[in-house]
């Protein structure tokens, strides 16, 4: 199955969390909350856990996501966890991951299974889809 939709940030809350001891590198290390409302075949709103290595100035970094989704994924409602990552050089989006996490569905969505991926169009539009399967169908 798939399922694809648009989603927008509705809150972006940087942490002061630090490792201990803490690193320095040439890109600073951060962690931030997001919060996202999706719209389309996908619809509902997730909460995340938002980790980067990024330099502000030059677009250049790498980020790691772990998201909780609560909605709908072509009409069958429930939650469950998916993580991604890519890199970027300022101007493209290398080295992606996408997969949902085993095991963290539930109600219409409990045994989900797959991955997917996130795309930003040149006008800004943050695009998402899922190619996915649930157990028993």
């Amino acid at each position: 199955m798939k399922a694809s939709g648009t989603f927008t940030v509705s809150s972006f809350v940087p942490s002061e969390l630090k490792p201990e001891p803490e690193v320095s590198t040439a890109l600073p290390v951060g962690l931030a909350t997001i919060v996202k409302v999706f719209e389309g075949e996908v619809a509902g709103r997730s909460t995340t856990l938002f980790t980067a290595a990024f330099d502000q100035e030059s677009g250049v970094g790498t980020y790691i996501a772990m998201e909780s989704f609560e909605g709908a994924l072509a009409a069958r409602e429930g939650t469950f966890n998916f993580v991604h990552s890519a890199a970027t050089s300022g101007s493209d989006r290398t080295n992606e991951f996408f997969t949902i996490v085993p095991s963290s569905g539930t109600a219409a969505l409990a045994g989900i299974s797959g991955g997917g991926g996130l795309a930003v169009d040149e006008d800004g539009t943050h695009r998402v889809w899922f190619e996915f399967e649930l157990a028993g169908q």
